[in-house]
């Protein structure tokens, strides 16, 4: 295989690419439980949870696809199993079925972790000047940041 060179040194493109697993992680595992929650819902606010949760999973699972592709693009290889994504998740995960109210407050901080995420990879993307992981990690705050806020406001 050919070098890389797109003007990231290899030390700071491992770095990036450490950090990128955790979000990826973070992201996979809010997606199976965003999906667990979509499938499991219950309650008078049923039809619109179970709207939302599909919106959010399908936005997760795109996410997904292009937090790996750029951990492939730095040249180091994405994790892809359960078994790596639980190793590096901070996205709590939980047993049973919750009640709605308690689905909504899972979600939420699930999203609000995924923002810290996002902000630790700008702490490495930031000082490498690597553009594309940096609007990558913005892009992926903003979404969240705006889900917690409207996941939030559902218990009120």
């Amino acid at each position: 295989m050919a070098t890389i060179n797109i003007g990231i040194p290899e030390a700071d493109r491992v770095k990036i690419a450490e950090s990128l697993k955790k979000l990826l992680a973070d992201t996979y595992t809010l997606y199976l439980q965003t999906h667990n929650f979509h499938w499991n819902v219950t309650g008078p606010q049923f039809r619109d949870l179970h709207l939302m949760f599909e919106e959010q999973y399908n936005e997760l699972a795109l996410a997904v696809d292009d937090i790996a592709e750029r951990i492939r693009s730095l040249d180091v290889f994405a994790p892809g199993t359960y078994k790596e994504f639980s190793k590096l998740s901070s996205v709590q995960e939980v047993d049973g079925i919750p009640t709605s109210k308690e689905m909504v407050d899972i979600l939420t901080k699930g999203h609000e972790t995924i923002v810290q995420s996002c902000r630790d990879v700008l702490k490495f993307s930031q000082p490498a000047d690597d553009e594309s992981t940096i609007a990558l990690a913005s892009d992926r705050m903003r979404v969240h940041e705006k889900t917690a806020w409207m996941l939030r406001a559902m218990n009120k």
